[in-house]
This record gives C-alpha cells, structure tokens and sequence, in this order.
C-alpha cells in the first residue's frame, strides 16, 4: 500500500462535466494525476440515438464499463454485447471496442481505465470539437498522447446501421 496516496472524493454538484456531442456527456471523476496513476474515472451519459464512442483500442490500460442505468451495446474485437444495469464488462488492451447506447434506450455508465490515463484533456478536447473549437484532426494528432487508437469495424458499422 502506498502510505503518501490521498484518497480522492468528488462531490456530484462540483465535477466537471463536459457535453462531447449533442447527445452525450461525460462527467470527469478522477483522472491519473490524482489517483498516482492507479485510475482514471469519468461518468458517461448517452441520450437514446447517442453514436457513442466509435471503435478504438488503447495499448496502455484496460478499460472497465459499469452500467448504472439503461442499456448500452459494446464492440468488443469481433462480437457486440448488450449490458443492462448492474451490467461489468473488461476491455484489455489492444482489443477493438466502441460503445453507444442500446436501442431505444438511454445509458449511464461508469467508465474506468487502469492503471490510469491522462483522458481529461482528451475528453475536453472532444467538446472542443463539438463546439467547433477544434478539429477532428486535433483528435488524430493526439491518439499518441491519450492512447486512444481509431480503427475500422464492418460489424459496428452494420450495428449503428441499424438504428
């Protein structure tokens, strides 16, 4: 156990959230600078129709999904699963994935990574986006820093075809 490590509490009314399209936001919870890298934790909340998070893999962490509320459909490498409230599921690195909310259905999912990410200023960067104050090029000439790595899935994209 590391004695100096500081426990971290974020009260709901003071986290940052961050609205990253015009159907999600993500509430920033604690990121690896404040845990000494142990984790990083965010709070994601996807509208029904969110496209979610498209597919990607990260090479450092693996990446936990807990389903608080709703439905959300997962990629994971070369299947789809759907998670339902009290729903866990792993995603190991270099493993393909993407998320969005199950059909006709919201989704409120805790989402970690270990050991932990600098994501903060990757998912301000996503609302910056979505404001039009950065580019999705900005997004690719970052996937280095934020180990976050887009690829192509033909079964994700049938998948979001049919909603």
């Amino acid at each position: 156990m590391n004695a100096s490590a500081s426990p971290v509490v974020v009260r709901a009314g003071s986290a940052e959230t961050l609205q990253d399209g015009p159907t999600s936001l993500i509430t920033l919870l604690a990121d690896s600078a404040g845990t000494q890298g142990a984790l990083t934790a965010n709070r994601a909340t996807l509208r029904k129709g969110s496209p979610g998070a498209p597919v990607h893999f990260h090479t450092g962490a693996t990446e936990m999904f807990f389903v608080l509320g709703g439905g959300l459909r997962v990629l994971l490498g070369d299947r789809i699963v759907t998670l339902g409230a009290g729903d866990f599921v792993t995603v190991p690195p270099h493993l393909p994935h993407a998320f969005a909310p199950a059909r006709d259905e919201e989704a409120d999912v805790l989402v970690a990574f270990t050991p932990g990410m600098d994501r903060f200023d990757y998912y301000r960067l996503l609302e910056r986006v979505h404001r039009g104050e950065a580019t999705v090029e900005d997004i690719k000439a970052g996937s280095a820093r934020y180990d976050n790595h887009y690829c192509a899935s033909s079964l994700w994209q049938t998948e979001l075809a049919g909603d």
